[in-house]
């Protein structure tokens, strides 16, 4: 096991063994903060992939048949390993993502509660009667069973949480898992399945891989062992594998990204607003696919919202997730920080003020200051895409009508999130802001007991709650006669 002090040496998990090496050869893993190489990184090729999927054919032969009570004594006993273990894989995760340790740390703790609540479920999945319509007819129950063999995909920015969600509802549903963590934050993955492993799950039940992600997810969707495809990442990447996984009739579930409203009312408390939004708005940098973007703020309440929001952003303190001062770290890649500088150009190129950000940090990592633009136009495009960083976008409104209209134009539907503090408005806004969650005087939607999904080009289906453990599993009609 990883201690606070170093970061582990990078393998693969294949049929009950790990793989330090791969003939494929194998990718850099770099700290995010500093720019220097944590480690190596080893390539699942064709000959390791063919092995994980016959090891998972072998894993669901057994684990679909252990009794429910028996899954859910060994997953329970990963996610008691994973706290006993958590302040070591909490330095790992900031270490390979950058965020700060504080919510590294919260982010472990809450993949064992989403694991355990998961396990929990899977105890007492009920079955269903229904009477006959015939005398012959002795019984027809319906009942749920697990799918098969899952792929799971999983990107850089939860590292934890992501990977638990799909690991708990697969494993507690009685499937074996193929899991895909993303090549930049492979090694808080591996310590999960290390704790899985560790509290004695069966050889082949939980596989790991990594390496080049369009071989890999094309391998897994083609292959005809593997039942069900899992997805958390980009609109584009999730409209691909959605394609694939048709073509092969494969169940697939699709958590993409969003670009959130944020809907301040006249009656709400500006300066509270405030608070809340920056906080959640600049958490993980901004690189949360449910992140709070667009806000939209009743006009006579505006000035002050505004001023409120970019004096707290600006006196965020950016820095290493490892200094306990730091209240924002970096971005994941270079290439976000350039993605970023290119949002902040377009805008103000097209009439948007910056009211405070606007540019990287001197200084090595990629750092990217809390960034404020009021005023940008429909037009552009940090408006239209989701930036995925610490970009937020004021702007006021004058009716509701208006701001319920704006907040729906986007084809994005992950999550909404509103202020105010008359009940019949937010019930209006619960039920015409179109999204897979909204939160009202809130911005924790993200539970372990509620489901977690959107609508529109967000994604399909449902991960988390009940909703994400029916996700791995099939509907069966048992109909027995005379």
């Amino acid at each position: 096991m990883a201690t606070q002090m170093e970061y582990p040496q990078l393998r693969l998990h294949i049929d009950g063994r790990w793989l330090s090496a791969s003939p494929a050869g194998d990718l850099s893993v770099v700290n995010p903060a500093d720019e220097a190489l944590l480690g190596r990184l080893p390539i699942a090729g064709p000959q390791e992939l063919g092995a994980a999927v016959a090891a998972a054919v072998k894993g669901f032969a057994l684990w679909s048949r252990t009794l429910p009570l028996e899954r859910f004594r060994i997953i329970t006993a990963a996610t008691q390993l994973i706290r006993a273990r958590s302040a070591a894989i909490a330095h790992v995760l900031t270490l390979e993502q950058g965020k700060a340790l504080s919510e590294a740390q919260r982010e472990v703790g809450l993949a064992a509660d989403i694991i355990d609540f998961l396990a929990e479920e899977a105890k007492r999945l009920a079955s269903r009667g229904v009477p006959p319509r015939l005398a012959n007819i002795l019984s027809q129950t319906v009942t749920r069973v697990p799918v098969g063999p899952v792929g799971a995909f999983t990107p850089w920015n939860f590292p934890a949480n992501l990977p638990a969600r799909k690991l708990g509802g697969a494993l507690a549903a009685g499937c074996s898992v193929i899991i895909k963590p993303a090549e930049e934050t492979p090694a808080t993955c591996m310590e999960l399945v290390r704790a899985f492993i560790d509290a004695g799950l069966p050889p082949g039940v939980l596989g790991l891989v990594a390496g080049r992600p369009p071989e890999i997810s094309r391998f897994l969707i083609e292959h005809p062992a593997i039942a069900k495809i899992s997805f958390t990442g980009s609109v584009p990447v999730g409209r691909q594998l959605g394609e694939l996984a048709a073509r092969h009739l494969k169940r697939y579930t699709a958590e993409l990204g969003g670009h959130a409203p944020v809907i301040v009312c006249a009656d709400a408390d500006p300066a509270a607003a405030a608070k809340l939004s920056v906080t959640a708005k600049f958490r993980n940098a901004g690189q949360v696919c449910a992140s709070p973007i667009r806000f939209l703020i009743e006009r006579t309440r505006y000035r002050e919202f505004r001023d409120a929001f970019v004096a707290q952003a600006s006196a965020l303190r950016v820095g290493s997730g490892l200094d306990p001062a730091s209240q924002m770290g970096p971005l994941i890649h270079e290439r976000r920080v350039a993605e970023m500088e290119q949002f902040v150009a377009e805008a103000v190129a097209q009439g948007a003020r910056l009211l405070c950000g606007g540019a990287r940090l001197p200084r090595p990592g990629y750092f990217f200051a809390p960034t404020v633009i009021e005023g940008a136009p429909p037009a552009a495009r940090v408006q239209r895409e989701e930036p995925f960083g610490p970009i937020a976008l004021l702007d006021p409104y004058d009716t509701l009508e208006e701001a319920i209209a704006r907040a729906n134009a986007l084809r994005y539907g992950l999550a909404a999130y509103a202020f105010t503090s008359d009940l019949r408005i937010a019930h209006r806004l619960g039920s015409e802001l179109q999204a897979g969650m909204v939160g009202i005087n809130h911005f924790g939607i993200s539970q372990p007991e509620t489901p977690f999904g959107g609508v529109k080009d967000s994604g399909s289906g449902q991960e988390s709650g009940l909703e994400g453990l029916l996700a791995y599993t099939d509907v069966k009609l048992v109909s027995v006669a005379s």
